[in-house]
């Protein structure tokens, strides 16, 4: 396969895909044409994605367009680009949004997964050539996180695909794509949530449930849950969290009850909505001393976090995270075998189960509040 005589040229592929044409407008079920792999690059068969808030926010206010959203995804690789060794034709594979090139000082550094070839891709284009792989009539459409799996077929830098065991579900494990991983990554890797400690979350969608539920596999001891749904309570307690709070329901500021709840303010505090005012509100949530508390949301509107400097000298920290730290290609495979091996919970986090032309319900029911993760489910 390596050598130039013996590789076989990808052709161009015409199938269906999702394309926002204009901002919050339904999205349209579309021709596209998807131009074969590029050197280092590999076009996956797209089986399952999943609905992300992300996907939601920025088909909400985007200017790029037309764009084809979609990056949390499990496939099956249907060909190669020139140079890749390590995935052939058949792999099953996760697309993540952030890639792994695992040479950068970054990837080398043992510290970080903010790699500085692969990052989080915005202009909408492919890494390796600032192009796009998708076009309609010969008119080019943009990729969403280098990722774009509101597609049947996607094209991917090696990088940002991981390879995953054929016998893992992949309509269940592509939410590790993203948010699953997110939550979980932050309770571990970012806080380090230690045994009988207090944790605040704020905002439990599908990333604030997955820190729950790695905050109480860490052994928390008391775990509080703040959302303005109030059906969100009951939901709550499967994945461990301990307390509910409804925060239209109180008469007094947050923190202030968050100390009353925990003794003197939460241990650890994470802001899941995408919102900087929900982050002071939580860095003043955690104790003085030691409360530490970490962002994972993305805001849309407000991108500044404000907050008085007297909360710093009292000992506390804010730390950010995109991902949960996780280096996709060297810790998703292990997150995976935990899953097949029931160490943590992904199931229940899939609310609905529909078919890629059911998409814009799939936007309705998240814009809705109505689910936690919508698994949509290619053509076979």
């Amino acid at each position: 396969m390596s050598s130039s005589s013996s590789f076989e040229q990808p052709q161009v592929i015409t199938c269906k895909a999702a394309v926002a044409w204009r901002a919050g407008e339904p999205l349209v079920m579309e021709e596209v044409e998807v131009s074969p792999p590029q050197p280092l690059e590999i076009r996956i068969k797209v089986v399952c994605t999943s609905l992300c808030r992300s996907d939601l926010s920025a088909w909400e206010s985007q200017s790029l367009l037309p764009r084809i959203f979609g990056h949390e995804a499990a496939g099956i690789v249907e060909s190669i680009g020139e140079g890749v060794t390590e995935f052939e034709k058949g792999d099953h594979v996760l697309a993540v949004f952030t890639g792994e090139c695992g040479s950068c000082r970054h990837c080398i550094s043992g510290k970080s997964n903010m790699c500085q070839v692969l990052g989080m891709e915005r202009k909408g284009l492919m890494h390796s050539d600032q192009k796009t792989r998708f076009s309609i009539k010969g008119k080019p459409v943009y990729h969403y996180c280098a990722v774009s799996s509101f597609s049947e077929y996607t094209v991917v830098h090696s990088g940002c695909a991981v390879k995953v065991d054929p016998l893992a579900p992949l309509h269940k494990i592509c939410l590790l794509s993203c948010g699953v991983a997110a939550g979980l990554g932050a309770a571990w890797n970012v806080a380090d949530v230690q045994k009988g400690s207090s944790v605040v979350i704020f905002g439990l969608g599908t990333v604030g449930l997955s820190v729950a539920q790695g905050a109480k596999l860490r052994g928390a001891a008391q775990i509080i849950g703040v959302d303005i749904n109030p059906a969100k309570a009951e939901q709550a307690k499967t994945f461990g969290v301990t307390d509910f709070i409804n925060s239209n329901d109180l008469s007094e500021p947050i923190p202030q009850v968050i100390k009353r709840m925990t003794g003197g303010g939460a241990d650890f505090s994470f802001e899941c909505v995408g919102d900087t005012g929900i982050a002071t509100t939580a860095l003043q949530s955690c104790s003085d001393g030691w409360g530490m508390t970490v962002t994972l949301g993305v805001p849309k509107a407000k991108p500044e976090v404000s907050a008085h400097y007297g909360l710093f000298l009292s000992g506390k920290s804010l730390k950010g995270t995109l991902f949960g730290g996780w280096k996709p290609k060297s810790d998703l495979p292990s997150l995976i075998d935990k899953y097949m091996n029931k160490e943590i919970m992904i199931d229940e986090f899939v609310t609905h189960n529909l078919s890629f032309d059911e998409i814009n319900e799939a936007f309705d029911l998240m814009r809705e509040g109505k689910c936690l993760r919508c698994v949509l489910h290619m053509p076979k």
